[in-house]
């Protein structure tokens, strides 16, 4: 890829990267007041605004908020909490969707810290997942190296943990920059 089409490449990954979460916002606002307010606005007739549902379920959210930070409301919330972990389909879901967030502090996290991987030319960036023994037994390192454009797709190594360089960099800020930035080698 020449050198002008790797630039208007990257500029527009960077730059739906960027319009995304906010386009994302501004639908899921619209949606949801659609969705909120669908079934009731009618009855109301002439007392109903746009935004009436936005604020009704802000309501709703705050309402729980200060429930739960209650001695009784903490107790029920970890009830609910246990009773959807041991649901059979969705509790599958709860737990993992808790593990991908970063909300639940009682398991380990989805990627335990970022690592350079040495490389043919270099180092590339991954994230650790875990630990499991190698071919000859000893403790090694899974190491999850994404591909680009998209950090979804990649390949799994198991590394001798000697050879894997711990970076100083948050999870979510290495991810942000493989995909603006795209995949490239780190030189040693």
């Amino acid at each position: 890829m020449n050198r002008p089409t790797r630039h208007v490449t990257r500029c527009m990954v960077a730059g739906i990267v960027a319009l995304l979460p906010m386009g994302g916002a501004v639908l899921t606002v619209v949606w949801l007041e659609n969705a909120i307010s669908a079934s009731w606005r009618d009855a109301l007739g002439r007392f109903y605004f746009p935004g009436l549902g936005l604020l009704l379920a802000l309501a709703v959210v705050y309402t729980v908020g200060l429930f739960v930070t209650t001695f009784v409301g903490r107790w029920l919330w970890r009830r609910l909490d246990r009773l959807l972990e041991n649901l059979p389909l969705l509790g599958t879901l709860y737990q993992s969707l808790k593990e991908v967030l970063g909300y639940d502090s009682a398991r380990e996290r989805f990627f335990q810290g970022v690592v350079a991987v040495p490389a043919d030319e270099g180092y590339e960036i991954g994230f650790v997942t875990g630990q499991s023994p190698g071919p000859d037994g000893s403790p090694h390192t899974l190491v999850f190296v994404p591909s680009s454009p998209n950090p979804t797709n990649g390949k799994l190594l198991l590394v001798a943990p000697s050879r894997l360089h711990r970076l100083d960099v948050r999870t979510a800020d290495a991810l942000r920059a493989l995909v603006s930035m795209g995949k490239t080698s780190l030189r040693a």
